[in-house]
């Protein structure tokens, strides 16, 4: 079994972390680049930031959290919101990005994902996919963009599979229904696109416990796994996430 990651994921409003439950119901959690100092101590893998408001407002992504982040911590983060064209995305990445993560923009304009693949490497984008369990529909989902606001009618595995023919190097998977609830992840949702792609992927939305975890590895394949609620407001720590993914048996770093 490969080494897991555990990534805490840091959704940015106005220059702030918040956090809701659905994508609503916002609430300030604390500064970008202080919360990924402490991340960093606390043991976290890698980083992911968030601009939740950026599409919908139509504006590009803050550059100055990237900037800001790059000079506080050495962890590998991703930024993701808003960016729309390949000179916002050189923005993010020369400010000190490793990676930028694609979700609006890829499902509009997938032609930006192949151009953004050559000049930049698969290993530095990650597919954003928001998920929607379509109701009635058994274990069948749909793509929501826009932070959670537009409805594509696009079928999740299909989007899946598109998008790493386009050229991105990994898969965020985040399931708006179990966003914030503390439920667990969807691991159904999580075990289908795993099963339809040969990317790595990060199990996002729902983490209410640390076994929610070592669940979504052990049971539905995930290559990562992320946290917000959980870790911002202390219900969890990285180090007991991965104590007990250790305990059961997954390799994690550190």
């Amino acid at each position: 079994m490969t080494i897991k990651r555990v990534i805490p994921c840091l959704d940015m409003n106005e220059g702030r972390v918040v956090k809701g439950i659905n994508f609503v119901d916002l609430k300030d959690v604390g500064d970008p680049a202080e919360m990924a100092a402490a991340y960093q101590e606390a043991g976290a893998d890698e980083l992911v930031f968030l601009d939740i408001t950026a599409t919908h407002e139509e504006r590009p992504t803050r550059v100055d959290v990237a900037r800001r982040t790059r000079a506080a911590t050495t962890l590998p983060f991703a930024v993701g919101g808003g960016m729309r064209s390949l000179p916002e995305i050189d923005a993010v990445l020369e400010a000190g990005a490793d990676k930028v993560s694609l979700g609006s923009a890829a499902v509009r304009d997938p032609e930006l994902v192949r151009a953004a693949a050559a000049q930049y490497g698969a290993r530095r984008l990650v597919a954003a996919i928001d998920a929607r369990q379509i109701p009635g529909a058994g274990d069948k989902w749909e793509v929501v963009i826009s932070g959670g606001r537009e409805f594509t009618g696009i079928d999740v595995v299909d989007w899946a599979r598109k998008a790493e023919e386009l050229g991105f190097g990994e898969i965020l998977l985040t399931s708006m229904d179990r966003d914030g609830t503390k439920d667990g992840f969807d691991l159904a949702l999580t075990r289908a696109v795993v099963d339809a792609v040969s990317l790595p992927v990060t199990a996002s939305g729902g983490a209410g416990t640390a076994e929610h975890f070592v669940e979504a590895v052990l049971e539905a394949g995930a290559d990562a796994v992320l946290g917000a609620s959980v870790f911002h407001f202390g219900i969890l720590s990285i180090a007991q996430v991965k104590q007990a993914m250790r305990d059961a048996g997954i390799e994690v770093a550190r």
